[in-house]
């Protein structure tokens, strides 16, 4: 049972309106044509190539904010809003250590199970992690990992946001463009039909994601959000702009990959 310390219904004129404006932009996303392409293994490899970049910027964002609204330095000194400190960093617990039978895993590494056993390509994303891990920038290694296009293109728009955005339209584009959108676009790709094992630790990543996302981590993150705006209009116009990005990022990818399932 969750717990009610979060508030979890609590609301925001300007939480409502942001959602109001990029619905147009979000229903691109949940409607998009490519899930129904995810119809047999081998097109269901290809979008694992590609999304696994997505799965690793979504780390990337999440510890970006974490650094941005707690301290990760030592001497530790107290840092950052309360409450967005508490949201951020349960989030980070489960999403970079959860519980997956005996032991704990990032759902990153679990994604990366899950290729390995669905027979996806996992050289590009194996040789991109270890290139940051001696210090080579993301977008050069990116190139040098030979990531597809579409994958390396969505990465750097994430990674505009981080390095550029203010930290209340990174909340934002966490918020709308991850938490809230993931258990609609994982429903979707959850119907494709299992006939094969391989299958197994995909599905457990999205069903994980469905009932997390959608209970505990989107409600999170738009109190998160409420946090960091406050009755500042100026910030939750600034949150619209970014999240508008992250959305059609996303749909760039999306329609990239249908039309790489298309050719497949």
């Amino acid at each position: 049972m969750m717990s009610d310390r979060y508030h979890w219904n609590r609301t925001h004129p300007g939480l409502t309106g942001l959602q109001q404006a990029i619905e147009p932009d979000r229903a691109l996303i949940v409607n998009h044509r490519m899930y129904h392409l995810l119809d047999r293994l081998d097109r269901i490899q290809v979008f694992l190539q590609h999304h696994v970049f997505a799965v690793w910027d979504f780390m990337s964002l999440l510890k970006g904010l974490q650094h941005e609204l707690t301290c990760v330095a030592v001497p530790w000194v107290p840092q950052g809003p309360t409450t967005s400190r508490r949201l951020i960093n349960d989030i980070v617990l489960t999403e970079e250590s959860d519980e997956f039978g005996d032991g704990y895993l990032s759902h990153f590494e679990l994604y990366l199970r899950a290729m390995a056993e669905a027979g996806a390509d996992r050289t590009p994303i194996d040789s991109f992690i270890r290139r940051l891990g001696t210090g080579t920038p993301v977008p050069e290694a990116l190139k040098l990992a030979e990531a597809p296009p579409a994958a390396a293109d969505f990465v750097a728009g994430t990674w505009d946001i981080i390095e550029s955005a203010p930290v209340h339209a990174q909340a934002a584009a966490f918020a709308f463009g991850r938490e809230d959108l993931i258990p609609e676009m994982f429903e979707r790709v959850l119907r494709i039909e299992d006939a094969q094992p391989q299958l197994t630790s995909f599905k457990d990543y999205l069903v994980r994601h469905i009932d997390l996302d959608g209970e505990q981590h989107t409600p999170m993150a738009m109190q998160m959000l409420i946090d960091l705006c406050a009755d500042d209009e100026d910030k939750w116009a600034e949150c619209a702009v970014t999240v508008r990005r992250a959305l059609a990022a996303r749909h760039t990818l999306w329609s990239a990959i249908a039309d790489r399932l298309v050719r497949t």
